[in-house]
């Protein structure tokens, strides 16, 4: 909630207040490279509407600034379905690890949804849509388009290297896993300028087909990413371990480029991370937690590898420490 203003369990921010309650909130000191700062977010709940504020050493700060303030990874089960799932779950990854890192592609996610949906209620509503209007959207869409594509391609490149490396160190040998970016439209991303004449023209060329299917054809908002082990799709192919441990070393990966990118040591958020990996996975990943400069594992027991870390019991929303 500190580090995206937002829980990774609902999205329905009255379910964060406490049942009979009408206040929700949560406060924090982050220690960053630039030095201490408080956090704060406040969730007010009448029982119909929930609203939602964000403050920053005590003043109000809209979300966009909010968002980022501290880094924040996470794992939780359902992240499994990064490999298997829809393409939505992968560009939502890209999303929260690349508008944590900079405001300016949250701002371009933001513009480039709204003008996208504007677009697609206009095909869908109008029984001859007017195409000098969709070519007036397209020209706006090309231009957010070619910065939201460019910075997912060279965010992808340090990723799929990083999770590479992470992969191997854990199972040495073994078949190498890769992770390829699949921009829509299927072209290259060599510069801004370029991508942006290319997505043009690929809009221009949808115009016919997405005016008879009355929706966008094109764009970031198509986009996927491909993970294969060996030559083999994981999708496919992967056994459940090895898609569980693909992802692990994708999060791994998420952590390390995103410190490096920003010079902050993100914060790791693991939910039942060991959970049906062997015992063989699960040292090789607390091995690798272990260097990292704060990580909050949960588990439903403690684990044989040892790691030197604190061990605490959450029991009816008190904490207490037991080793």
């Amino acid at each position: 909630m500190l580090g995206t203003g937002k829980s990774f369990r609902t999205s329905r921010e009255s379910e964060l207040v406490q049942r009979g309650q009408s206040l929700a909130f949560v406060n924090g000191i982050a220690d960053l490279a630039r030095g201490s700062i408080g956090l704060s977010c406040h969730i007010a709940f009448d029982g119909t509407t929930a609203r939602k504020t964000y403050a920053i050493g005590g003043a109000p700060v809209r979300y966009a600034k909010f968002l980022g303030s501290i880094k924040v990874v996470t794992f939780i089960p359902a992240d499994l379905l990064l490999i298997s799932g829809p393409p939505s779950l992968r560009r939502a990854m890209l999303n929260a690890t690349l508008s944590q890192e900079r405001a300016t592609y949250y701002a371009d996610l933001a513009r480039y949804t709204k003008h996208a949906a504007q677009k697609s209620a206009y095909l869908r509503t109008s029984v001859q849509p007017d195409r000098e209007l969709i070519a007036t959207y397209n020209v706006v869409l090309a231009d957010l388009a070619a910065r939201l594509m460019l910075a997912r391609a060279r965010y992808v490149d340090q990723l799929a290297r990083a999770a590479q490396a992470i992969h191997e160190r854990w199972l040495p040998g073994g078949p190498p896993l890769s992770v390829r970016y699949r921009p829509n439209p299927a072209i290259a991303v060599p510069d801004e300028a370029t991508l942006r004449g290319d997505v043009q023209a690929a809009l221009e060329d949808a115009l016919p087909r997405e005016v008879a299917r009355r929706q966008n054809l094109v764009g970031p908002h198509r986009d996927d990413l491909e993970l294969f082990l060996g030559d083999q799709p994981l999708s496919q192919f992967g056994s459940q371990g090895q898609q569980r441990t693909a992802v692990l070393a994708l999060k791994a990966a998420e952590y390390a480029v995103l410190r490096e990118r920003t010079g902050e040591a993100p914060v790791l958020l693991l939910d039942d991370v060991l959970s049906e990996l062997d015992a063989q996975r699960q040292e090789a990943f607390l091995g690798s937690v272990e260097g990292y400069e704060q990580a909050f594992v949960t588990a439903t027991a403690i684990p044989a590898h040892d790691v030197g870390s604190a061990h605490y019991v959450v029991e009816e929303a008190r904490l207490s420490r037991i080793r």
